[in-house]
């Protein structure tokens, strides 16, 4: 779904990932991980096509990327990012409807099957109730979700998140995680999103995609665990596994 092929990023004299290929697939949810300044969001962008890329190419569900038209590159990947939408007076359902633009006539007049459409993402999220409600009134998981719902509306096989958990608490945080799993399993999408929570991506994802630059790893969740990678990037954690509660836990060591 998503073919890195011998893909170099970078910015200025840094270079942050150098000849790295990957297949990722469609149905399995994929977390991003890496130390800060790795290049997890410069990633993010070149696959969503907002970023520079200095060699290689990208495929999307088997189209090279670079020839792409943007109307085409828009049903086929969504990236919700890490900016806060609070623009007053403007309700959820309009923000999830701004997902059916690639789809909709060049006055953007909605048909029935998205106004369903765009019900049915604010169904999934739990956020029907918050259709009319304005995003300036809403926390930022609330928002967090409506910008999920939008990227839903949007009907990609593939979607990017950045930093999705970062304005959450823990149980949001692990909350949101298991709803984009049921996401990615159930819609048969290619879900891709970077995060620093080791445990949630440990715990809930099928795949990690690891950058440590600059190389990129990427291995089914238990191979990626028994190989060592992690640990060797984060070597302030210790991730265990608990037998009993069938969980990854990741303590920090000690200084």
């Amino acid at each position: 779904m998503i073919q890195l092929e011998a893909l170099t990023l970078g910015y200025g004299q840094q270079i942050l990932l150098d000849q790295a290929s990957a297949n990722l697939d469609k149905g399995g949810l994929i977390a991003l991980l890496g130390r800060n300044g790795s290049g997890k969001s410069s990633l993010l962008r070149a696959i969503a096509g907002l970023g520079t890329i200095r060699s290689g190419r990208i495929l999307l569900a088997g189209r090279d990327l670079a020839e792409l038209q943007p109307e085409k590159r828009a049903r086929i990947v969504s990236f919700v990012t890490t900016e806060k939408v609070r623009i007053p007076n403007l309700k959820c359902r309009d923000v999830v409807a701004l997902g059916r633009a690639p789809y909709t006539n060049w006055v953007g007049h909605l048909q029935p099957q998205d106004r369903e459409i765009i019900d049915k993402s604010l169904a999934l999220l739990d956020m029907a109730s918050y259709a009319e409600r304005t995003m300036d009134q809403m926390s930022d998981g609330e928002c967090q979700r409506i910008m999920i719902a939008r990227a839903l509306a949007q009907d990609t096989p593939i979607i990017l998140l950045d930093e999705p958990t970062s304005f959450l608490d823990l149980p949001n945080r692990y909350e949101l995680g298991v709803l984009l799993q049921k996401l990615a399993h159930e819609q048969n999408k290619c879900i891709l999103f970077s995060t620093h929570e080791l445990d949630i991506a440990l715990t809930l994802c099928d795949y990690i995609a690891l950058i440590d630059r600059p190389h990129l790893h990427y291995q089914p969740t238990q191979q990626m665990i028994n190989s060592g990678h992690i640990e060797c990037l984060f070597r302030n954690e210790t991730i265990t596994f608990d037998p009993k509660e069938l969980r990854i836990r990741v303590q920090r060591k000690a200084p």
